[in-house]
Protein backbone atom coordinates (compact mmCIF):
# COMPACT_ATOMS: atom_id res chain seq x y z
CA UNK A 1 0.00 0.00 0.00
CA UNK A 2 1.65 3.06 -1.04
CA UNK A 3 0.46 5.42 1.95
CA UNK A 4 -0.01 9.22 2.50
CA UNK A 5 3.24 10.38 3.55
CA UNK A 6 4.99 8.77 0.72
CA UNK A 7 2.46 10.21 -1.79
CA UNK A 8 3.08 13.93 -0.79
CA UNK A 9 7.12 13.05 -0.70
CA UNK A 10 6.88 11.85 -3.77
CA UNK A 11 5.32 15.55 -4.72
CA UNK A 12 8.54 16.69 -3.92
CA UNK A 13 7.80 18.06 0.04
CA UNK A 14 10.25 17.77 2.63
CA UNK A 15 9.66 14.48 4.67
CA UNK A 16 9.47 16.82 8.33
CA UNK A 17 6.94 18.48 6.34
CA UNK A 18 5.02 15.90 5.30
CA UNK A 19 5.03 14.82 8.95
CA UNK A 20 4.05 18.13 10.32
CA UNK A 21 1.00 18.05 8.00
CA UNK A 22 0.29 14.71 8.67
CA UNK A 23 0.29 15.49 12.42
CA UNK A 24 -1.64 18.60 12.04
CA UNK A 25 -4.69 17.41 10.19
CA UNK A 26 -4.94 14.08 12.08
CA UNK A 27 -4.09 11.64 9.29
CA UNK A 28 -7.64 13.06 7.92
CA UNK A 29 -6.55 12.10 4.85
CA UNK A 30 -4.47 13.21 1.37
CA UNK A 31 -6.18 16.33 0.25
CA UNK A 32 -6.32 17.89 3.80
CA UNK A 33 -2.40 17.39 4.13
CA UNK A 34 -1.75 18.77 0.74
CA UNK A 35 -3.81 21.90 1.80
CA UNK A 36 -1.95 22.56 4.89
CA UNK A 37 1.60 22.04 2.84
CA UNK A 38 0.30 25.08 0.35
CA UNK A 39 -1.34 27.40 2.81
CA UNK A 40 1.82 26.99 5.43
CA UNK A 41 4.60 26.52 2.78
CA UNK A 42 6.02 29.88 3.83
CA UNK A 43 6.32 28.90 7.64
CA UNK A 44 9.29 26.61 9.36
CA UNK A 45 8.35 23.17 10.42
CA UNK A 46 8.47 23.71 14.46
CA UNK A 47 8.74 20.88 16.82
CA UNK A 48 6.37 17.96 16.29
CA UNK A 49 6.41 17.14 20.12
CA UNK A 50 4.56 20.38 20.59
CA UNK A 51 2.58 20.56 17.71
CA UNK A 52 -1.31 20.36 18.16
CA UNK A 53 -4.05 18.53 15.90
CA UNK A 54 -6.60 20.95 13.70
CA UNK A 55 -10.29 19.86 14.93
CA UNK A 56 -12.23 18.50 12.20
CA UNK A 57 -14.03 21.12 10.14
CA UNK A 58 -16.76 18.93 9.27
CA UNK A 59 -17.03 17.43 12.75
CA UNK A 60 -16.55 13.71 12.23
CA UNK A 61 -13.77 11.08 13.22
CA UNK A 62 -11.70 12.27 10.55
CA UNK A 63 -10.67 9.19 9.17
CA UNK A 64 -8.10 9.27 5.92
CA UNK A 65 -9.83 10.37 3.01
CA UNK A 66 -12.80 11.21 4.50
CA UNK A 67 -12.45 14.86 4.02
CA UNK A 68 -12.06 15.10 0.11
CA UNK A 69 -12.07 11.41 -1.35
CA UNK A 70 -12.64 12.50 -4.74
CA UNK A 71 -9.38 15.49 -5.00
CA UNK A 72 -7.52 12.83 -2.82
CA UNK A 73 -7.86 10.60 -5.59
CA UNK A 74 -7.24 13.24 -8.55
CA UNK A 75 -3.74 13.61 -6.57
CA UNK A 76 -3.10 9.97 -6.92
CA UNK A 77 -3.94 9.37 -10.34
CA UNK A 78 -2.17 12.83 -11.54
CA UNK A 79 1.37 11.07 -10.40
CA UNK A 80 0.58 7.30 -10.74
CA UNK A 81 -0.12 6.58 -7.26
CA UNK A 82 -2.80 4.37 -4.85
CA UNK A 83 -3.10 1.46 -3.49
CA UNK A 84 -2.25 -2.00 -5.09
CA UNK A 85 -5.48 -3.80 -5.80
CA UNK A 86 -5.24 -7.75 -4.41
CA UNK A 87 -4.84 -10.36 -7.07
CA UNK A 88 -7.32 -13.01 -6.85
CA UNK A 89 -5.95 -16.76 -7.15
CA UNK A 90 -6.14 -18.11 -10.84
CA UNK A 91 -5.85 -14.44 -12.42
CA UNK A 92 -2.20 -13.18 -11.50
CA UNK A 93 -1.08 -13.25 -14.83
CA UNK A 94 -2.94 -13.61 -18.50
CA UNK A 95 -1.66 -15.60 -21.53
CA UNK A 96 0.89 -12.47 -22.82
CA UNK A 97 2.39 -12.51 -19.53
CA UNK A 98 1.54 -10.32 -15.97
CA UNK A 99 -0.65 -8.34 -15.17
CA UNK A 100 0.60 -4.63 -14.78
CA UNK A 101 -2.26 -2.20 -15.55
CA UNK A 102 -6.18 -2.24 -15.64
CA UNK A 103 -7.37 -1.21 -18.69
CA UNK A 104 -10.63 0.39 -19.87
CA UNK A 105 -12.35 -1.45 -23.08
CA UNK A 106 -14.33 1.52 -24.01
CA UNK A 107 -11.74 4.56 -24.08
CA UNK A 108 -8.61 2.71 -24.04
CA UNK A 109 -7.22 4.61 -20.78
CA UNK A 110 -4.71 2.34 -18.81
CA UNK A 111 -4.94 2.21 -14.66
CA UNK A 112 -2.57 0.86 -12.24
CA UNK A 113 -4.47 -0.34 -10.00
CA UNK A 114 -8.54 -1.00 -9.50
CA UNK A 115 -8.74 2.20 -6.99
CA UNK A 116 -8.20 4.42 -10.08
CA UNK A 117 -10.19 2.45 -12.89
CA UNK A 118 -13.35 2.49 -10.38
CA UNK A 119 -12.21 6.42 -9.79
CA UNK A 120 -12.64 6.99 -13.78
CA UNK A 121 -15.72 4.19 -14.07
CA UNK A 122 -17.30 7.00 -11.76
CA UNK A 123 -16.82 9.32 -13.36
CA UNK A 124 -17.28 8.81 -16.93
CA UNK A 125 -19.62 6.02 -16.54
CA UNK A 126 -17.63 3.54 -18.40
CA UNK A 127 -18.38 0.01 -17.04
CA UNK A 128 -15.77 -2.26 -19.27
CA UNK A 129 -12.89 -2.80 -17.89
CA UNK A 130 -10.00 -5.59 -18.22
CA UNK A 131 -6.54 -6.81 -17.47
CA UNK A 132 -3.31 -5.43 -19.46
CA UNK A 133 -0.30 -6.05 -19.89
CA UNK A 134 1.08 -2.55 -20.43
CA UNK A 135 3.55 -1.28 -17.77
CA UNK A 136 2.74 2.43 -16.52
CA UNK A 137 5.89 3.84 -16.66
CA UNK A 138 7.18 5.81 -13.33
CA UNK A 139 7.05 9.92 -13.36
CA UNK A 140 10.22 11.00 -14.61
CA UNK A 141 11.07 14.24 -11.74
CA UNK A 142 9.80 16.56 -14.32
CA UNK A 143 6.72 15.42 -14.94
CA UNK A 144 6.33 15.33 -11.40
CA UNK A 145 7.03 18.63 -10.87
CA UNK A 146 4.56 19.47 -13.76
CA UNK A 147 2.00 17.42 -12.31
CA UNK A 148 2.25 19.09 -9.23
CA UNK A 149 2.14 22.82 -10.71
CA UNK A 150 -1.10 22.04 -12.58
CA UNK A 151 -2.26 20.27 -9.03
CA UNK A 152 -1.48 23.64 -7.44
CA UNK A 153 -3.23 25.72 -9.99
CA UNK A 154 -6.32 23.44 -9.62
CA UNK A 155 -6.68 23.95 -5.90
CA UNK A 156 -6.19 27.79 -6.24
CA UNK A 157 -8.73 28.02 -8.91
CA UNK A 158 -11.08 25.97 -6.67
CA UNK A 159 -10.20 28.40 -3.55
CA UNK A 160 -11.20 31.47 -5.47
CA UNK A 161 -14.21 30.33 -6.87
CA UNK A 162 -14.81 29.53 -3.31
CA UNK A 163 -13.62 33.23 -1.74
CA UNK A 164 -15.68 34.69 -4.44
CA UNK A 165 -18.98 32.89 -3.54
CA UNK A 166 -18.27 33.75 0.43
CA UNK A 167 -17.77 37.24 -0.92
CA UNK A 168 -21.22 37.25 -2.73
CA UNK A 169 -22.83 35.87 0.53
CA UNK A 170 -21.26 38.44 2.47
CA UNK A 171 -22.27 41.12 0.48
CA UNK A 172 -25.99 39.65 0.42
CA UNK A 173 -25.80 39.53 4.07
CA UNK A 174 -24.90 42.75 4.46
CA UNK A 175 -27.24 44.01 2.30
CA UNK A 176 -30.19 42.42 4.39
CA UNK A 177 -28.61 44.01 7.59
CA UNK A 178 -28.77 46.99 6.37
CA UNK A 179 -32.26 46.93 4.81
CA UNK A 180 -33.18 45.28 8.51
CA UNK A 181 -31.69 48.36 10.05
CA UNK A 182 -33.46 50.97 7.53
CA UNK A 183 -36.95 49.32 8.36
CA UNK A 184 -36.37 49.35 11.71
CA UNK A 185 -35.16 52.77 12.12
CA UNK A 186 -38.75 53.70 9.86
CA UNK A 187 -40.79 51.92 12.24
CA UNK A 188 -39.05 54.21 15.39
CA UNK A 189 -39.66 57.17 13.57
CA UNK A 190 -43.15 56.51 12.53
CA UNK A 191 -44.09 55.50 16.19
CA UNK A 192 -41.87 58.90 17.39
CA UNK A 193 -44.19 61.03 15.42
CA UNK A 194 -47.20 59.28 16.73
CA UNK A 195 -46.45 59.73 20.02
CA UNK A 196 -46.02 63.45 19.28
CA UNK A 197 -49.02 63.64 18.16
CA UNK A 198 -50.50 61.90 20.93
CA UNK A 199 -48.98 64.36 23.13
CA UNK A 200 -50.15 67.52 21.42
CA UNK A 201 -53.97 66.06 21.85
CA UNK A 202 -53.48 64.98 25.24
CA UNK A 203 -51.89 68.95 26.07
CA UNK A 204 -54.61 70.62 24.10
CA UNK A 205 -57.26 68.53 26.10
CA UNK A 206 -55.49 69.85 29.34
CA UNK A 207 -55.71 73.40 27.92
CA UNK A 208 -59.44 72.75 27.48
CA UNK A 209 -59.75 71.07 30.70
CA UNK A 210 -58.09 73.88 32.94
CA UNK A 211 -59.96 76.48 30.74
CA UNK A 212 -63.18 74.85 31.72
CA UNK A 213 -62.43 74.53 35.23
CA UNK A 214 -60.96 78.46 35.57
CA UNK A 215 -64.26 79.22 34.14
CA UNK A 216 -66.35 77.58 36.37
CA UNK A 217 -64.27 78.55 39.74
CA UNK A 218 -64.91 82.28 38.18
CA UNK A 219 -68.61 81.34 38.25
CA UNK A 220 -68.76 80.12 41.38
CA UNK A 221 -67.20 83.07 43.01
CA UNK A 222 -69.18 85.30 41.47
CA UNK A 223 -72.02 83.57 42.87
CA UNK A 224 -70.65 83.84 46.01
CA UNK A 225 -70.31 87.28 45.96
CA UNK A 226 -73.47 88.29 44.65
CA UNK A 227 -75.16 85.58 47.52
CA UNK A 228 -73.44 87.69 49.94
CA UNK A 229 -74.25 90.90 48.60
CA UNK A 230 -77.75 90.24 48.35
CA UNK A 231 -77.23 88.46 52.04
CA UNK A 232 -75.78 92.04 53.16
CA UNK A 233 -78.87 94.39 51.60
CA UNK A 234 -81.35 92.38 52.83
CA UNK A 235 -79.99 92.59 56.18
CA UNK A 236 -79.40 96.29 56.10
CA UNK A 237 -83.15 96.92 54.53
CA UNK A 238 -84.27 95.44 57.69
CA UNK A 239 -82.72 97.01 59.81
CA UNK A 240 -83.55 100.44 58.74
CA UNK A 241 -87.56 99.44 58.63
CA UNK A 242 -87.73 99.24 54.67
CA UNK A 243 -89.10 96.86 51.92
CA UNK A 244 -85.87 94.69 50.13
CA UNK A 245 -86.14 94.31 46.52
CA UNK A 246 -83.35 91.88 45.22
CA UNK A 247 -81.08 93.45 42.93
CA UNK A 248 -82.10 89.98 40.19
CA UNK A 249 -85.65 90.87 40.45
CA UNK A 250 -87.12 91.85 36.87
CA UNK A 251 -89.97 91.25 35.06
CA UNK A 252 -90.60 88.55 31.98
CA UNK A 253 -90.36 91.54 29.22
CA UNK A 254 -87.35 93.23 30.93
CA UNK A 255 -85.45 95.50 28.16
CA UNK A 256 -81.72 94.39 27.07
CA UNK A 257 -80.40 97.85 28.51
CA UNK A 258 -81.25 99.50 31.42
CA UNK A 259 -84.11 101.98 30.67
CA UNK A 260 -83.36 105.63 30.86
CA UNK A 261 -85.72 106.58 33.47
CA UNK A 262 -84.05 104.04 36.08
CA UNK A 263 -80.57 105.24 35.13
CA UNK A 264 -82.12 109.27 35.86
CA UNK A 265 -83.79 108.10 39.04
CA UNK A 266 -80.46 106.72 39.98
CA UNK A 267 -78.56 109.47 39.03
CA UNK A 268 -75.65 106.82 37.79
CA UNK A 269 -74.04 106.76 34.21
CA UNK A 270 -74.22 103.59 32.66
CA UNK A 271 -70.02 103.35 32.67
CA UNK A 272 -70.07 104.05 36.66
CA UNK A 273 -72.04 100.44 37.66
CA UNK A 274 -69.20 98.61 39.27
CA UNK A 275 -71.39 95.21 37.88
CA UNK A 276 -72.70 94.16 34.41
CA UNK A 277 -75.60 92.03 34.06
CA UNK A 278 -75.43 90.13 30.94
CA UNK A 279 -77.79 87.60 29.01
CA UNK A 280 -75.79 85.20 26.30
CA UNK A 281 -77.93 83.30 23.77
CA UNK A 282 -76.49 80.19 22.24
CA UNK A 283 -76.32 79.91 18.70
CA UNK A 284 -76.46 75.97 19.51
CA UNK A 285 -79.75 76.40 20.83
CA UNK A 286 -80.98 76.21 24.42
CA UNK A 287 -82.29 78.75 27.36
CA UNK A 288 -80.01 81.69 27.38
CA UNK A 289 -77.35 81.67 29.64
CA UNK A 290 -77.24 84.92 32.97
CA UNK A 291 -74.57 86.03 35.04
CA UNK A 292 -73.31 89.25 36.73
CA UNK A 293 -69.79 89.90 36.71
CA UNK A 294 -67.76 93.21 37.53
CA UNK A 295 -67.73 95.53 35.06
CA UNK A 296 -63.76 95.46 35.30
CA UNK A 297 -64.07 92.07 33.57
CA UNK A 298 -62.83 91.18 30.35
CA UNK A 299 -64.74 89.40 27.69
CA UNK A 300 -62.47 86.90 27.82
CA UNK A 301 -63.73 85.73 31.69
CA UNK A 302 -67.35 85.97 29.54
CA UNK A 303 -66.09 83.80 27.06
CA UNK A 304 -64.64 80.89 30.04
CA UNK A 305 -67.93 81.14 31.44
CA UNK A 306 -70.03 79.96 28.55
CA UNK A 307 -67.38 77.35 27.95
CA UNK A 308 -68.06 75.69 31.58
CA UNK A 309 -71.92 75.96 30.87
CA UNK A 310 -71.68 74.31 27.28
CA UNK A 311 -69.16 71.76 25.93
CA UNK A 312 -70.51 73.18 22.13
CA UNK A 313 -68.08 76.34 23.26
CA UNK A 314 -64.13 76.49 23.39
CA UNK A 315 -62.43 79.58 24.61
CA UNK A 316 -60.25 79.86 21.79
CA UNK A 317 -62.88 79.79 18.76
CA UNK A 318 -65.71 81.73 20.53
CA UNK A 319 -67.33 84.60 19.34
CA UNK A 320 -69.78 87.15 20.68
CA UNK A 321 -72.01 89.53 18.68
CA UNK A 322 -74.53 92.51 19.77
CA UNK A 323 -77.82 93.09 17.80
CA UNK A 324 -78.42 96.55 19.16
CA UNK A 325 -77.06 98.18 18.44
CA UNK A 326 -75.51 95.80 15.94
CA UNK A 327 -71.90 95.13 16.87
CA UNK A 328 -69.40 92.27 16.31
CA UNK A 329 -66.70 91.55 18.50
CA UNK A 330 -62.98 90.89 17.12
CA UNK A 331 -60.10 88.87 19.33
CA UNK A 332 -58.69 91.79 20.52
CA UNK A 333 -61.85 92.46 22.07
CA UNK A 334 -61.29 89.94 24.36
CA UNK A 335 -58.79 92.25 26.50
CA UNK A 336 -60.82 94.75 27.23
CA UNK A 337 -63.21 95.32 29.76
CA UNK A 338 -66.75 95.27 29.70
CA UNK A 339 -66.83 98.91 30.97
CA UNK A 340 -64.78 99.57 27.87
CA UNK A 341 -66.89 98.15 25.82
CA UNK A 342 -69.79 100.04 26.71
CA UNK A 343 -71.38 97.06 27.82
CA UNK A 344 -72.57 98.12 31.22
CA UNK A 345 -75.00 98.13 33.35
CA UNK A 346 -76.08 95.26 31.00
CA UNK A 347 -76.12 93.70 27.96
CA UNK A 348 -77.18 90.89 25.50
CA UNK A 349 -74.66 88.83 23.57
CA UNK A 350 -75.49 86.12 20.64
CA UNK A 351 -72.46 83.38 21.27
CA UNK A 352 -71.30 81.88 18.06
Amino acid sequence: MVSDRETLISFGFAPDRVDWALKATAGRGLQPAMDFLLENESKPVPDLNETSEQPNPAGGSGGPGEEDDEEAAALREALGLSVAAPAESGESSSAGGAVQSIKCSQCGKIFRDMALANFHAEKSGHDQFEESTDEIKPLTEEEKKQRLAELKERMAKKRAVKAEEDAKDAKANEALRRKAGKDAGAAREELKIKELEKEALRKRQEKLDDAKAKAAIKAQIEADKRERAEKAAREKALREGREYIPSNAAGPSSPSVASPTTAEKSGTKGSDYKDTRLQIRLSSGGPPLTTTLPSTSKLEEVAEFVASQSLAYNVDNITFAMQFPRRTFSRTDFSKSLKDLGLTPSAVLLAS
